[in-house]
């Protein structure tokens, strides 16, 4: 997938979001469900519960969730959790955190990173580690 497809799927993603239609994670499994082998009805099932860092925990981003699941199926679950590292290092650059709480700028850590653009960036880290390039 060419750059300019990947940042289609980027905003595709966190348009979803934005518009109040899918959760993190739901808009994140949604664009990538064609990667997956699953339809985006069933990625909507299993990840409607992983929003607002884990289930409302504020633990781990919901679009980083989405996208480490994305990549578990592609790669049917070998070297899964290589790739899991790889992604959540660029989304970690991309975003300046990990945890839904920092994203949202709920802590004392001075980072504040909207929703949508965690989504954003957890469909380009998903490519850039999936795609081996830098988007």
């Amino acid at each position: 997938m060419n750059r300019e497809q990947i940042e289609e799927k980027a905003a595709q993603a966190a348009e979803l979001r934005k518009k109040g239609l899918r959760n993190c994670t739901q808009a994140v499994t949604e664009v990538l469900a064609e990667e997956t082998g699953l339809s985006p009805e069933i990625w909507l099932q299993l990840s409607s519960g992983f929003a607002a860092g884990m289930g409302s925990t504020k633990a781990t981003c919901g679009s980083l969730i989405g996208a480490v699941m994305a990549a578990g199926m592609k790669k049917e679950g070998k070297g899964t959790v290589i790739a899991a590292r790889q992604i959540s290092e660029s989304f970690e650059k991309k975003c300046g955190a990990l945890k839904c709480m920092t994203l949202k700028g709920l802590d004392d850590k001075g980072v504040y990173t909207p929703c949508e653009e965690c989504v954003r960036n957890a469909v380009r880290a998903y490519y850039e580690v999936m795609n081996d390039e830098t988007v």
